[in-house]
């Protein structure tokens, strides 16, 4: 019995998980109710100095950070600009659109990491062109959808940060490793996106020939130049700094976080209102996150003081379980849960229980946290609770209905599985950039 404590430790918190609970009062409250009975008294007097360590984490300070950073940039009006331009440039061709709205959601990614601001902003500004240029609702939709995930694999990324500091790996190299896996997943959408093009043409046409007839010659180039040196500016300055070792990724979030600003004022868009708002978002989000991880930090507590850590390891290890298989058990453990739970809490419930078996298999955790981050990125697109679903819903024209959204994301959703298969299949795309930089 004693042995299956931090099974029904599990158990309790998923039911009340599936239940509707709060996440962060569940994880907090289930965690001292069990300490207090497993441990006594004594328990509270160590989990203040648990606590303490995770808010002084200078880490973690990066978080708050790259969300002002997102946030601010969605006040800017550049991945407006970005938009028109990149529809623009690609509009000739068939399918063309929905191919621009992929490069534009890869372009924000890299500036904001932030997923609802980079949905909400494209679903407001391309959706209803999409449908007047004749695009099939289901496409449009998936497109959006699928495009406003990519800031949670393509650096700078909250959740690497998250993943970084649970797995205990350097946020840098986690940065670094997810270059190439992010940009494979962004080749993988084009190329679908042109076979839909090519064999089912009238879900994907071109735009008509005189919207595009102004754009050539030199205000082309202008037009291109403005609407692309700015965000690649804040980019090069937040990741290159980063890459090259000039900055950590604290560091860089800040520089990104005073550059967003700047970026803000040049487009004449920068106010107090502007600035109060970014703020209070960024205060909202940035609470969310850490009462989550007080909350997460109180259950690892109680699941170690219970030996659950060594409990599965010893489990795992005298099932004969390889590695592969262990792997694969993870995997798809974590994709069911991004069905019902948010990627914040698999982040900070999941992964420090399995951490700790993977290293008793000798498993690289920088592959591992590049796995995970793109296995998460799919809990944003599954239902019933996908959040860039919500998003898009809450910004989609009438006509638009829950079922073309969830019909549009599944090849989206079998696209990133088998960009998960083939980083599985291929560690080389995680781990040989950051070891080539690493020296």
């Amino acid at each position: 019995m004693i042995e299956a404590m931090p099974l029904i430790l599990f158990g309790v918190l998923f039911l009340l998980l599936l239940l509707g609970f709060p996440v962060a009062f569940t994880l907090g409250g289930v965690s001292f109710i069990l300490g207090y009975f497993t441990f006594g008294p004594a328990f509270f007097n160590l989990l203040p100095l648990r606590i303490w360590g995770v808010m002084t984490n200078y880490v973690l300070i990066a978080v708050p950070l790259f969300v002002f950073m997102g946030v601010m940039l969605e006040k800017s009006g550049l991945a407006e600009n970005l938009l028109e331009t990149m529809a623009l440039l690609f509009g000739h061709l068939r399918g063309g659109l929905a191919i621009s709205v992929v490069a534009v959601g890869a372009l924000f990614g890299a500036s904001t990491g932030i997923v609802g601001a980079t949905v909400v902003t494209m679903g407001l500004l391309s959706l209803p062109t999409m449908l007047k240029r004749g695009y099939r609702a289901e496409v449009a939709t998936g497109t959006i959808s699928a495009s406003g995930t990519l800031g949670q694999i393509i650096p700078p990324s909250i959740v690497l940060v998250l993943l970084g500091s649970v797995l205990n790996v350097s946020i840098g190299d986690m940065f670094v490793g997810a270059v190439v896996p992010g940009f494979v997943l962004v080749g993988l959408y084009v190329v679908y996106l042109i076979l839909v093009a090519i064999f089912k043409s009238e879900w994907a046409p071109a735009m008509p020939e005189e919207e595009l007839a102004q754009f050539h010659g030199r205000a082309m180039v202008r037009r291109v130049f403005q609407a692309f040196v700015l965000p690649a500016v804040l980019v090069v300055a937040v990741l290159g700094s980063i890459f090259a070792g000039v900055a950590s990724p604290t560091e860089a979030a800040a520089v990104g976080a005073f550059g967003a600003t700047l970026l803000t004022v040049f487009q004449k868009k920068f106010s107090y209102a502007t600035l109060k708002s970014v703020m209070v978002e960024t205060t909202h989000l940035t609470c969310m996150v850490f009462i989550i991880l007080v909350g997460a930090t109180a259950f690892g507590l109680v699941f170690r003081g219970m030996h659950g850590d060594a409990y599965l390891t010893n489990l795992i290890l005298s099932a004969n379980m390889s590695p592969g298989a262990f792997l694969a058990l993870v995997m798809v453990m974590i994709f069911v849960a991004g069905f019902f739970i948010d990627f914040i809490e698999i982040t900070f419930i999941i992964v420090p229980v399995v951490a700790p078996i993977f290293v008793a298999l000798g498993v690289d955790l920088l592959w591992l946290g590049i796995l995970i981050a793109m296995n998460l990125q799919t809990s944003f697109l599954t239902p019933p609770f996908g959040f860039s679903l919500f998003y898009l819903k809450g910004v989609a024209p009438p006509e638009v209905r829950t079922g073309h959204i969830y019909r549009g994301i599944i090849p989206f959703i079998i696209i990133q599985l088998i960009g998960l298969t083939l980083v599985i299949a291929f560690p080389e795309m995680a781990t040989s950039l950051p070891r080539y930089l690493g020296g």
